[in-house]
């Protein structure tokens, strides 16, 4: 067949088929026959295309121009089952109408059916594809969200014990007085907030129990171990005092006192004043590096046997050589396993001198005489300056990651980090700050759906919660007004050295003006919410801002339903709620669980931490629950049972040793709110409070 025969065939394969002119015979051709010459009309083309693709024409140059050489190329025969097409469509009454031109299509842009049989599906199997098996390679340690992913190693999103290189350990550097047990406290409560177990181990603790100054304690509120909420929050939330710093296990073995060639005291006790920390003091150097190891060794323990994340080293580990050790000792018990320095610089006088005082009212210094316990600390300090090797060429030559914390995050300096772990941390330090500050914490005034005990929704408040909102702004200006006289009544009264009794710590920013501080109201974007800051609105010395990222927890299909709808209609969901709460996400488009708003909350937490302006937050239950939480430094177990009932409001402090707490409730008789003094954080009893 040659091109142009070629082309002709072409062009009446893509043109339909006549129909016959009678209505019997279009009927006819409609119901049985017109399929038949379609069907191999395309056949025909399939094969025809196939011979043309294998067989392409080539172009050759002749004497009058461009054309084709057809004895290079011999025509190509049609195929027997072309023939036979063809054969067909003539019985079949179908002609071929003459060629006007080519219109020729790419046989690409047909979809040309598959005759081959169908396979089955083979289900993958377990297998190694790399050069060894098994694996030697670590895997990567690429970001872990708890209830934003999932892997087959980690369900549920947290860290999995497989990943030791995800897992790390950090270590303080620092001499005395430099914050370093502030910023570890610090990182400790917002890492567990994020669903990363994560423990502390003080040095100093361990050392002042061998040296049996002090006794163990508690569990720090980081272990997650289910310890009841109550008796966790007295602890941090007491009034001025800080929460436990160390987990201790077993109480160490107190020392030989006789046998270690160091002074003791009239009560068997083994001296700690600044002779203890003096370089050449070998026996005292001696037993302050066997103390460091066992407390490391304690830690590792944690990460590698009991299912911790993130484990930190606090000490003053001042010397290139306190840090090989430390570094050896981790890596003979596991390579893989992160290690980060953080080192704490203080510059500032007023830093140094709001740190010191903490230090006198420190178990180091209890009882003693606030002006002798200074000039003591102060020695201290010289004796640790003088061996005093800061981070740098060390750490670099042998690749480690640090990150230098100058002036509690006014400056930051890192080096090599690696992990979303070590990312994550460096950033949520440049939000330190140190400012004097209240933060407040609130649900929305009485909504209709709260009064009909629906869950989600965008109701209005009802006429009972225009009335809250009203008495929240009249109470919220009193106290803003209050706070301001007490400040500045604290810095006429302060002195340094303290006096007995006077535990106020001066802040860096109290030579600042308190009266250009500003008050923030934030907001969801749902409606009770805004309507509840209406007052704040309409009063110019307030600014009001709504987030998204405050909007209620999101109930995806049982939107507007009650608890007792959804147990009855839903008792598979509702049991399954019950049974896990945090990791609970509810079904539908949207519908959300308390590990997605600790997710959506985290940028907020930064900015809360970040801004020196007071904030009261209007929000819902679950991002309140989700709040306190953080502030609170509460276990996972009871984020989402927290009560948290209409009409109580809770004013927050930081402090440099942790936080002021102070809860109020709402009167509705007096339009005023109550301080409760002895308040404790309690597990919900009523859902629809």
């Amino acid at each position: 067949m040659t091109a142009p025969e070629r082309q002709d065939v072409v062009c009446a394969l893509r043109r339909p088929a006549r129909r016959a002119h009678t209505a019997g015979a279009t009927r006819h051709q409609d119901t049985v026959t017109a399929p038949q010459p379609q069907s191999l009309r395309k056949l025909a083309m399939s094969h025809l295309m196939a011979a043309t693709i294998s067989n392409p024409p080539s172009p050759t140059i002749t004497a009058n121009g461009v054309g084709h050489d057809a004895e290079a190329h011999p025509p190509t025969l049609p195929p027997p089952a072309l023939t036979n097409a063809l054969r067909v469509l003539e019985k079949s009454g179908s002609t071929l109408p003459p060629a006007h031109g080519l219109q020729y299509d790419s046989p690409y842009s047909r979809s040309l059916s598959s005759t081959a049989p169908a396979s089955p599906r083979i289900p993958p199997v377990r297998q190694n594809s790399g050069s060894q098996t098994p694996r030697v390679r670590p895997h990567a340690t690429t970001l872990n969200i708890p209830g934003m992913t999932r892997s087959r190693a980690s369900p549920d999103g947290r860290i999995p014990d497989r990943d030791v290189a995800a897992k790390l350990v950090i270590i303080m550097v620092g001499l005395p007085a430099r914050g370093k047990s502030y910023i570890t406290k610090k990182i400790q409560r917002y890492l567990s907030w994020q669903q990363h177990n994560t423990r502390i181990f003080n040095v100093g603790h361990r050392r002042r129990m061998v040296a049996g100054v002090t006794s163990a304690i508690p569990k720090s509120n980081g272990t997650n171990d289910g310890t009841d909420v109550a008796s966790q929050a007295a602890t941090i939330l007491s009034k001025g005092t800080a929460g436990p710093d160390i987990v201790v296990h077993e109480e160490p073995t107190k020392l030989d006192l006789d046998k270690s060639g160091l002074e003791t005291s009239p009560g068997g006790k083994m001296d700690q004043s600044a002779t203890f920390f003096d370089p050449k003091n070998e026996a005292a150097a001696k037993l302050r590096e066997q103390v460091a190891v066992d407390t490391l060794d304690e830690l590792l323990d944690y990460l590698l046997l009991q299912g911790g994340a993130v484990g930190i080293l606090d000490a003053t580990n001042s010397t290139i050589h306190r840090r090989k050790l430390l570094v050896e000792r981790i890596r003979a018990r596991e390579p893989k396993l992160g290690i980060l320095f953080i080192e704490s610089i203080c510059h500032d006088q007023n830093l140094l001198e709001a740190n010191m005082r903490l230090k006198l009212f420190g178990p180091d210094y209890k009882g003693q005489d606030p002006t002798k316990a200074l000039e003591d600390f102060k020695k201290r300090v010289k004796a640790y300056e003088s061996a005093y090797e800061p981070l740098g060429k060390w750490e670099e030559d042998n690749d480690l990651q640090y990150i230098q914390m100058i002036d509690v995050g006014r400056k930051i300096i890192q080096h090599r980090l690696r992990g979303f772990l070590s990312g994550g941390i460096v950033s949520y330090l440049t939000t330190f700050n140190l400012s004097p500050r209240q933060i407040w914490i609130t649900r929305h005034g009485q909504s209709v759906d709260n009064k009909y005990h629906k869950l989600g929704g965008n109701s209005e408040l009802t006429e009972r919660g225009h009335y809250y909102g009203q008495a929240l702004y009249n109470f919220i200006t009193y106290k803003r007004k209050e706070w301001l006289v007490e400040q500045k009544a604290k810095i006429a009264s302060s002195s340094f050295p303290p006096k007995p009794g006077d535990n106020t710590p001066p802040y860096p920013e109290l030579n600042q003006e308190l009266d250009d501080k500003n008050f923030c109201v934030w907001t969801s974007m749902l409606k009770r919410s805004i309507e509840t800051a209406e007052y704040f609105e309409a009063d110019d010395d307030y600014d009001v801002k709504a987030w998204e990222m405050l909007n209620e927890l999101n109930a995806g299909d049982f939107e507007g339903m009650t608890y007792d709808e959804i147990a009855q209609k839903y008792p598979e969901e509702f049991e399954k709620r019950a049974r896990d709460k945090l990791q609970y996400i509810y079904p539908g488009v949207g519908g959300e669980g308390y590990l997605q708003v600790i997710s959506r909350l985290r940028d907020m937490v930064r900015e809360i931490e970040r801004i020196t302006d007071h904030v009261l937050i209007i929000a819902h239950r679950s991002v309140c629950r989700v709040l306190m939480a953080y502030f609170m430094d509460l276990t996972r177990d009871d984020i989402a049972d927290l009560d948290v009932p209409l009409g109580m409001l809770y004013a927050i402090e930081p402090k440099p040793y942790g936080i002021v707490f102070h809860a109020y409730k709402y009167n509705e008789a007096t339009g005023w709110f109550d301080e409760l003094p002895d308040y404790k954080p309690s597990k919900m009893v009523d859902p629809n409070s």
